[in-house]
């Protein structure tokens, strides 16, 4: 009997045939393995939520999110919570009476919590004894760094007053929260930056235009205007790192822009616009002050995103226009 082979032809049909399967399962498994991080992303914000509702049980109102008297002496909500998240040992190691930066807190700052981070969110590339968040509090639909008694050269006294359950200086209550807490915004995501001005990563970094907006649609409008690969128009590569700092770079959401747009300040009038940002298609993932977690897509509407951080304005939204 003459012996059978494999033609030439035969042999690249079926090569072919493999790279087809393989091109059609791959997206399959990208997706699969994406469903399965923001599961755990969810699980991360819910765990905050219940986090959030045994702090307010206990102290009487939320924790404050930053200090604008002190910087220095500024933590962030999450560095607050942490023993209502089982991390009573990490609560006990920082010290909030000395500088956040103190050698005294530096265990406490490298100390990774995956509670905190977003599985989607890879990023890694943190300084030495340094772990971030990817989870923001929320401060509502203004464009305030500054305000009030905090804002001693009165550059924000002509803008709307801070609107979000979270700000500067400040702790709400429960009752607070007019807008219903189902309907207001708590935590949000928001990606950590590349940290490095050497480099633009754009749904990374924090860019400054160098303009001095007047109300919410200029802010977006100077942030879009911008090219962010002219490094020039860096301002903040270390957003989200280290966890337990309360700035705006570090522990601040604005529903101001949509979700996974450009983030920007202009600190020559003490105004911010930190977007949430995330890796997940579609959009980002949202902890509510009820507790409960939502996913809010990119193609929400930009009034009905503003009117999710607002906890006290009176807007009427509907589950069906998010």
């Amino acid at each position: 009997m003459p012996r059978r082979a494999f033609t030439l032809i035969e042999l690249l049909v079926v090569i072919s045939i493999i790279a087809v399967l393989i091109a059609l399962l791959l997206p399959a498994v990208q997706s699969a393995r994406e469903a399965g991080r923001r599961i755990q992303c969810v699980n991360n914000l819910k765990q905050i939520g219940l986090a959030l509702h045994n702090y307010h049980d206990t102290v009487g109102a939320f924790p404050t999110n930053r200090s604008t008297y002190n910087t220095a002496f500024s933590y962030s909500a999450l560095a607050q919570m942490l023993s209502f998240m089982e991390q009573s040992q990490l609560f006990a190691a920082l010290n909030f009476n000395v500088r956040r930066d103190d050698a005294s807190n530096l265990t406490a700052q490298g100390t990774v919590i995956k509670a905190f981070l977003c599985p989607s969110d890879s990023w890694s590339a943190y300084p030495v004894k340094t772990a971030g968040t990817n989870y923001r509090a929320n401060e509502g639909r203004n464009i305030l760094h500054l305000y009030g008694a905090a804002d001693p050269t009165g550059s924000n006294a002509n803008q709307p007053p801070p609107d979000g359950p979270f700000f500067a200086n400040t702790s709400f209550r429960l009752a607070d929260i007019g807008d219903g807490t189902s309907n207001t915004l708590a935590f949000g995501e928001m990606t950590i930056g590349d940290m490095s001005n050497a480099i633009a990563t754009t749904n990374r970094d924090i860019f400054s235009p160098g303009t001095s907006p007047a109300n919410l649609d200029e802010a977006i409008a100077d942030c879009r205007a911008i090219d962010p690969k002219i490094l020039t128009f860096q301002y903040w590569s270390t957003s989200g790192a280290p966890w337990h700092f309360g700035s705006g770079a570090y522990s601040v959401l604005k529903t101001v822009a949509t979700p996974n747009t450009r983030s920007c300040a202009y600190p020559a009038n003490n105004r911010m616009l930190e977007t949430a940002i995330s890796f997940h298609p579609g959009g980002i993932n949202g902890s509510f002050c009820d507790g409960s977690v939502k996913f809010i897509k990119d193609t929400i509407s930009v009034q009905v995103w503003r009117s999710l951080g607002s906890r006290n304005l009176g807007e009427i939204i509907s589950s069906d226009s998010y």
